[in-house]
């Protein structure tokens, strides 16, 4: 059993730099699949960005490749997005989600292990 627990989101201005963390409990195994997705109200959950675990292999959604970064650190089972340059479409609730096999594609149904969220609002 894996737990994910998301931190690092809150209210900034466009243009600016927030990174989220995802602390996982439990064993992360080479092969696995970590990814951040987001909800704005109203709209479905959209993919942001995934990586493979011990591999690499960063994936990223249109929407942000350029600003957005996603990263591990092995050590401390820990999964960042940094967000640069953010702007008041990347308002949403992120959460951390968690595949236990390679995941190529960014379809929500493919992820078994999800975080609470975590808020994130870009405003003047």
């Amino acid at each position: 059993q894996v737990q994910l627990v998301e931190s690092g989101g809150g209210l900034v201005q466009p243009g600016d730099s927030l990174r989220l963390s995802c602390a996982a409990s439990g064993r992360i195994f080479s092969g696995y699949t970590m990814a951040w997705f987001r909800q704005a109200p109203g709209k479905e959950r959209e993919f942001v960005a995934l990586i493979i675990w011990n591999i690499g292999s960063p994936y990223y959604a249109g929407s942000v490749k350029g600003r957005f970064t996603i990263s591990r650190d092995n050590a401390k089972n820990t999964v960042y997005l940094q967000m640069n340059t953010l702007v008041p479409e990347d308002t949403a609730v992120y959460y951390c989600a968690l595949a236990p096999r390679i995941v190529s594609g960014g379809d929500p149904r493919r992820y078994d292990y999800w975080g609470q969220g975590t808020q994130v609002t870009v405003s003047a």
